[in-house]
């Protein structure tokens, strides 16, 4: 995207995203967090005649909920925009094989340009863009942090490709998350906790004001399960939380052990009864 261009892009998108879509130059966009009736009404009232570019994450960072795809997909189609994804918090989560929000939501090559990191559920550095053809070559030529870059370590692309093949040859993986991750949220939500709307590995735990949210890391910390917390700018004032992200790794005491952690730090701090 340039210049005379129009960007749509989700208000909590990572700031990575957000750095993009300014750092391009074009005509920048925002609408409320999954709110597609938000979104129809920015892409009616942008000129027909200009391009236009719709980018979202799949998962979001630190809410940890699914953006509204179908509805997307839909109003892309409508409006005649670009749909771009960002899969780096759904890769190895969503769908049953863990390929990403097109299996979860059944909607094969809907998305015109995909994008990920190799540093999450593949534990390797770097990232990814995925597209057509057409839309690769492009980027080759056009792409100045393309162009201006290192490759990757070949050590590291193999590591890369070999982790995309565990996720595709073992998916007892997501079951196992999935299960901890209804264990974690569930248990959390029952002890009084809000967290949000998320479906997801991320699990947002709210503590309302910044220093809340530091004593109840420093809380949980102390008894020895690691969470870290977020708080403005990274997200909303007054919505500062502990950012958990449960994996497949964790036995189901794991869980039980941070959310009794968890309990007792938010009945000390008054966040529960």
């Amino acid at each position: 995207m340039g210049r005379g261009d129009y960007v749509f892009s989700d208000k909590i998108n990572h700031a990575s995203i957000v750095d993009g879509c300014l750092m391009s130059g074009a005509e920048f966009r925002r609408y409320r967090h999954n709110d597609m009736a938000h979104l129809e009404g920015l892409l009616k009232n942008a000129p027909a005649d200009v391009a236009k570019l719709v980018i979202a994450d799949s998962v979001f960072s630190m809410d940890g909920d699914i953006i509204d795809l179908p509805k997307m997909v839909e109003l892309c189609k409508k409006y005649n925009a670009w749909l771009m994804i960002d899969e780096a918090h759904s890769l190895g989560v969503l769908g049953e094989k863990g390929t990403g929000i097109e299996e979860y939501y059944n909607l094969y090559g809907e998305i015109d340009i995909k994008m990920g990191t190799l540093s999450k559920t593949i534990p390797s550095v770097g990232g990814y863009v995925a597209a057509k053809e057409e839309i690769i070559s492009y980027l080759r030529h056009a792409s100045r942090a393309y162009i201006f870059s290192a490759a990757l370590p070949p050590g590291q692309a193999a590591a890369a490709n070999e982790a995309f093949k565990v996720i595709l040859d073992e998916p007892w993986r997501i079951e196992r998350l999935n299960e901890n991750t209804k264990q974690f949220i569930s248990g959390l939500k029952g002890m009084g906790f809000n967290t949000l709307l998320t479906e997801t590995a991320i699990v947002p735990v709210i503590c309302g004001d910044d220093d809340t949210a530091f004593a109840m890391t420093r809380e949980v910390q102390h008894q020895d399960v690691f969470v870290l917390p977020v708080v403005s700018p990274a997200v909303e004032a007054g919505l500062a939380r502990l950012r958990a992200t449960v994996t497949a790794a964790h036995e189901p005491s794991d869980i039980e052990h941070a959310m009794d952690a968890i309990e007792k730090a938010g009945k000390k701090l008054g966040l529960i009864k």
